[in-house]
């Protein structure tokens, strides 16, 4: 797979939304904002966020929806290489975040759940009847993990569930291009995981004493960031030390793409036949285009 690099000088990136005019919008964690990075790789300040922006989605409103994990990591230089560290003290806990790029209004719309606070969002997808399945990382503490969940909301604000607690580390989410399977991928575990969804916004109860079905464990050391999904129902998931996008057949089959950076942390679809991958490269700050082998799946909401 021959790839691009399309900007550099970035802070963490993550969060890649491929827009409709060509550009990509996304995060930086670390620089706690939205950059728009055009065709020609020049980039513009989109929204301070503040916290940790981490993953973004357009929602049914054209708005860009914020997983905002709250700062919840310190940030170490190991060889010129920017690496996501321990949680800071002042953490305080995440919220989802809503921009209005027309207005230019950006607002907090959910920082808790049953009255307990959200610790760490991370990435999110809407379905299509415009409600968002997200999770929450967890974090790190002095002693262990606060450990993660995976939650379902309204873009109205009216209603936030949990949906499966006590996850180690969920990060990346995506759905089948059914609708009837939420898939998650667990950084610490190298696992991707599988959730059947039993009606809008609800999962079905646990298959016996785990979680969800298992697709595959990654062998050795490998850890796994936010994925996309393609149109065949393949899910493509950016990986960390194996560097790349390691795509997950249903089945259980995998197969990698190498990325040049350790810290590959996000991949998305985009262009008229949906073989435009956008892949960010975060402990080097860059962002790649490549040509993928297969088209990615068309998103329900776009700008």
């Amino acid at each position: 797979m021959d790839i691009e690099l399309v900007c550099e000088g970035l802070e963490f990136p993550e969060g890649p939304i491929a827009m409709a005019d060509g550009s990509v919008i996304l995060t930086e964690i670390k620089g706690r904002r939205l950059t728009r990075v055009k065709p020609d790789g020049t980039k513009e300040l989109v929204v301070e966020t503040g916290g940790g922006p981490n993953g973004a989605a357009i929602g049914p409103d054209g708005a860009i929806w914020i997983t905002n994990n709250g700062g919840s990591f310190e940030w170490l230089d190991n060889g010129g290489l920017t690496i996501p560290g321990p949680t800071p003290p002042s953490h305080t806990g995440g919220y989802i975040q809503r921009y209005d790029l027309q207005s230019g209004k950006l607002e907090t719309v959910y920082d808790a759940c049953d009255g307990k606070k959200l610790v760490g969002p991370n990435d999110l997808v809407f379905d299509k009847s415009g409600g968002f399945w997200f999770t929450d990382h967890g974090c790190s503490t002095p002693d262990g993990r606060k450990n993660g969940a995976v939650y379902y909301a309204k873009a109205d604000g009216s209603h936030i569930s949990q949906q499966r607690g006590h996850l180690i580390s969920p990060n990346g989410v995506g759905l089948s291009p059914d609708e009837k399977v939420v898939y998650v991928a667990d950084t610490q575990l190298g696992r991707l995981w599988a959730f059947d969804v039993a009606e809008t916004g609800v999962l079905a109860p646990n298959p016996g004493f785990a979680p969800g079905r298992v697709i595959c464990n990654l062998p050795g050391y490998q850890l796994l960031d936010s994925l996309a999904v393609e149109a065949s129902g393949k899910v493509c998931v950016a990986t960390i030390i194996n560097g790349g996008i390691t795509a997950f057949d249903p089945s259980g089959s995998t197969e990698h793409y190498p990325v040049p950076d350790l810290v590959v942390t996000n991949i998305c679809f985009g262009g008229g036949d949906m073989r435009t991958a956008w892949i960010t490269a975060s402990s080097t700050g860059k962002l790649y285009r490549a040509r993928w082998p297969r088209p990615g799946l068309k998103l329900n909401f776009n700008a």
